[in-house]
């Protein structure tokens, strides 16, 4: 095993960081990018992290129980693991999968009535559902316990 490896990123610190440093890396990434360009990439980043996470544990293509994958997503991204946001459940809607979220990293922090909509989270939900369902989907944060809705909502739609 070379030194720098081991079984956690950081030796000393660990795997895990702020969320006030990962929201200054987002507000400054906005401020460089622009609000829409920032979104785009955020979103995209957080898909790989998806994809790449469902991959890391074997689970690719095997999220077809919407059940199911509420379950490993939970479990993943909850606080048994990454702690990005609790996953509550996963709702099929005719063609379109709701994800119920809560405590995302995201809108950690955001005062009642904040426009802010979640980009990293909802890429690693979106990534991580393609890569469960084998599906190419479209996401958007529909609603918002910021802007009085009941639940944080992620949907998405099948993309042809």
């Amino acid at each position: 095993m070379n030194s720098m490896q081991s079984d956690t990123l950081r030796p000393q610190l660990g795997d895990f960081n702020s969320i006030i440093c990962f929201k200054a890396a987002v507000v400054g990434v906005e401020e460089a990018l622009g609000e829409r360009a920032a979104r785009v990439a955020l979103i995209s980043a957080g898909r790989k992290r998806g994809v790449a996470l469902v991959e890391s544990l074997g689970l690719t293509g095997q999220g077809a129980d919407l059940q199911v994958a509420a379950a490993q997503l939970g479990a993943a991204l909850g606080v048994d693991g990454t702690r990005l946001c609790n996953v509550e459940r996963i709702v099929q809607e005719g063609e379109n999968i709701r994800v119920i979220v809560s405590d995302t990293v995201c809108m950690a922090g955001e005062p009642q009535g904040s426009t802010r909509e979640c980009s990293f989270t909802l890429g690693a939900v979106h990534g991580a559902l393609e890569a469960l369902t084998g599906r190419k989907l479209r996401g958007k944060h529909v609603e918002s316990r910021w802007r009085g809705d009941a639940d944080d909502v992620f949907e998405f739609t099948s993309r042809v």
